[in-house]
């Protein structure tokens, strides 16, 4: 548990580094397909350090995992928004707050409520994730204009194709695996 908590704290200081920082964000791939995820991944790790009273604490807020799944779901789609990746380029504040809320609001969540989901709810939750790569994919190829101001068409276009790409690997992967796994229940 100590190692995922120091690799969380480690992660989470690189990618607060101001180079790391600028690296990411000058591209939109970066910005969205690796700097946001690793930031949700930092909060997961961090998450298993918590001290088991403070688990407890919260799991009584969280039956079957649905509350922080909720928290999981708005956090998510607030950044899902390209008004907000373009406001944390632009404004200082947005860019604290997408480095708070993605651990803290994500991460954490998603490690505290995973286990406590039943099979069925952890299917829906894949299902609409793969559901809104498509849609995102959608909106970025299709949409006429640039959606998002600070970063140009092709990116744009890029990020579409990828996510739509991610959508089909883990829509593969989940039909897949019943067939290949002797227990789907065991994630």
């Amino acid at each position: 548990m100590m190692r995922l908590t120091t690799a969380g704290l480690l992660l989470f200081g690189t990618l607060a580094l101001p180079s790391m920082r600028a690296t990411l964000e000058q591209s939109m791939p970066g910005h969205m397909l690796l700097q946001i995820p690793l930031l949700v991944l930092s909060g997961l790790w961090l998450a298993s350090g918590l001290p088991p009273e403070v688990k407890r604490l919260i799991q009584r807020v969280n039956t079957y995992g649905v509350t922080g799944l909720a928290l999981i779901v708005v956090t998510a789609l607030f950044w899902m928004l390209p008004r907000h990746l373009d406001a944390a380029l632009d404004e200082p504040a947005y860019e604290v707050a997408k480095f708070l809320m993605l651990p803290l609001l994500v991460g954490l969540p998603l490690h505290l409520s995973w286990r406590r989901l039943t099979v069925i709810g952890r299917g829906l939750v894949w299902s609409n994730l793969v559901a809104m790569l498509w849609v995102l994919s959608w909106l970025y190829l299709a949409a006429p204009v640039r959606v998002c101001n600070n970063y140009l068409i092709d990116e744009q276009t890029l990020v579409g194709r990828l996510l739509l790409l991610l959508g089909f690997l883990i829509a593969t992967v989940l039909a897949v695996r019943p067939f290949i796994s002797s227990s789907p229940a065991s994630e």
